[in-house]
């Protein structure tokens, strides 16, 4: 497939449509060396579990193009957890590994891996019990002291709320009827009423994973039921790991009226749509979507897609025309990044969930509009906060966004140490190929999450001459550049602690 088949439909931009169209039918011929180098932008995040744990399927969702594994800690006990993180690097090392904690969710004791029929209008119990089994008459809660809190008429929704409860008698027993019918299975998360989940973060339970989280390798930390800014910040405080990314997954009330102040504070954000659809209205998950995204991306913060995604292939060997349609929209929403979660955890064909979609994604992304998504954006925008630093990042990427659409660069140079440089020129979705060229194997597993983002290990330099070299080098290896081509090279320094974008420089291939 082509990097450039972007059909260009503003006309408000001639001197950008008309670059972009000069690139059109390019082929990436990439040499066996850089094989790393990757067609499609948007990036595959895959959870893992009972179906994808072994060795053998790691390595094939691997090749299949999963860019992130992702860790659920709310399954299992933390050494379990541990365990399986590490025989996941061990066994898929190229691929960047995100470790989800769960914040206050509520979840319930395991169903086992057949689907359990919760009828409409079925009775049953709701139980406070740890390590137990939840079946069609008994759910065990794994929180203490929660049914207490519960009322007469209260709503509980199980998973993604697709089957609901309601409380009919609370006493020595709590008793529960089925409102709304489904099937479950597994560990279900339980959607209580927020009036009886008022936790700060960290949790404490998310304060002893955080805790013996600290000393293992993984690139990225998902947050769960991220309320306010206040929130990340003690996380990342608990954490004292300034190498790790951290994510905001978005899915309260609160979230959404305080994203600007959790944007600020956070390095990535996940639309966590599950929860969002169950605390909110499920018409409003849509436009909360594209807000979430717009909000993320332009302040080059990664954005994640999550939940049900292709929730048919959990059982099925196809997907729905409806899930591909909202894969689909989800690239073109710009999204940095679309999450498979039971599909590939539980389901039976989790490669082949892989494969659909990134066949998906990489159709969405012929019909992306790739000049309107960075004429949209201000080329000053700054990167998360007004500080001196994030004023000239913005502004010297914004500038080299412009030279590499008005001179028709093949490719944007990112040479990064924290990759804060490519982060920032990936906000605006070019046309071209972004290289990030990094001493840090950790930001290069990092960028995984980053829309576009291809990266190449080199060794440490500070000249800007020797980075302009390797630049050169690692586009014209990969068949990305040939003699004659330009591209655009940006580099940063450290100025008073802070990192800063502050060199462009156009390079022509000799």
């Amino acid at each position: 497939m082509s990097w450039y088949r972007s059909a260009a439909r503003d006309k408000s931009s001639h001197v950008i449509h008309t670059a972009i169209k000069s690139l059109q039918g390019r082929e990436l011929g990439l040499s066996d060396q850089t094989k790393g180098i990757i067609v499609r932008r948007t990036r595959i995040v895959a959870t893992i579990g009972p179906a994808s744990e072994s060795d053998e399927v790691l390595r094939n969702l691997a090749e299949a193009g999963v860019d992130v594994f992702r860790l659920s800690m709310a399954h299992g006990d933390i050494p379990s957890c541990i365990e399986r993180l590490r025989r996941v690097r061990a066994v898929a090392p190229g691929v960047a590994i995100m470790v989800d904690i769960p914040g206050p969710k509520i979840r319930a004791g395991s169903f086992g891996t057949s689907p359990v029929a919760l009828p409409h209008g079925h009775r049953l119990e709701i139980v406070e019990a740890f390590g137990s089994t939840s079946t069609a008459e008994v759910i065990s809660v794994e929180r203490e002291g929660v049914l207490a809190n519960l009322k007469v008429g209260d709503r509980v929704h199980i998973g993604d709320g697709g089957t609901s409860l309601q409380i009919v008698e609370v006493g020595s027993v709590v008793v529960a009827e089925v409102v709304a019918a489904g099937s479950v299975m597994g560990k279900p998360g339980l959607s209580f009423p927020s009036s009886i989940l008022n936790e700060h973060l960290p949790t404490e339970d998310d304060a002893a994973r955080i805790a013996a989280l600290r000393d293992e390798e993984f690139e990225i930390l998902a947050v769960s039921f991220v309320r306010s800014a206040f929130d990340m910040v003690s996380v990342r405080t608990a954490l004292a790991r300034p190498d790790v990314l951290m994510m905001a997954k978005i899915e309260t009330e609160e979230g959404i009226n305080n994203l600007s102040e959790i944007v600020e504070v956070t390095d990535s954000l996940m639309v966590a749509r599950g929860d969002l659809g169950v605390r909110l209205p499920i018409e409003d998950v849509p436009h909360l979507q594209k807000r979430i995204v717009r909000a993320g991306v332009r302040f080059a913060r990664p954005v994640v897609v999550a939940t049900q995604m292709l929730e048919t292939m959990t059982y099925a060997q196809v997907p729905t025309r409806a899930e591909v349609t909202d894969v689909a929209n989800a690239v073109l929403d710009g999204a940095s990044a679309v999450m498979l979660s039971g599909e590939t955890a539980i389901g039976h064909d989790p490669v082949n969930v892989v494969r659909t979609m990134d066949r998906i994604i990489r159709r969405a992304e012929e019909s992306f509009d790739y000049a309107a998504w960075g004429e949209g954006l201000e080329l000053n925008q700054t990167v998360g906060d007004d500080s001196r630093a994030a004023r000239i990042t913005a502004a010297m990427t914004g500038a080299a966004w412009r030279a590499s659409m008005q001179e028709k660069a093949v490719a944007l140079v990112a040479c990064t140490r924290s990759g804060m440089t490519a982060r920032a020129i990936s906000r605006f979705r070019p046309p071209m190929p972004i290289i990030a060229i990094t001493p840090k194997e950790s930001t290069a597993l990092q960028l995984k999450v980053s829309w576009g983002v291809n990266d190449v290990i080199v060794t440490p330099a500070n000249d800007i001459d020797v980075l302009c070299d390797l630049a050169v080098k690692s586009v014209t290896e990969s068949g990305i550049a040939k003699s004659g081509d330009s591209i655009v090279v940006m580099a940063g320094s450290a100025t008073g602690g802070a990192q800063i974008t502050d060199t462009v420089r156009m390079v022509t291939i000799p």
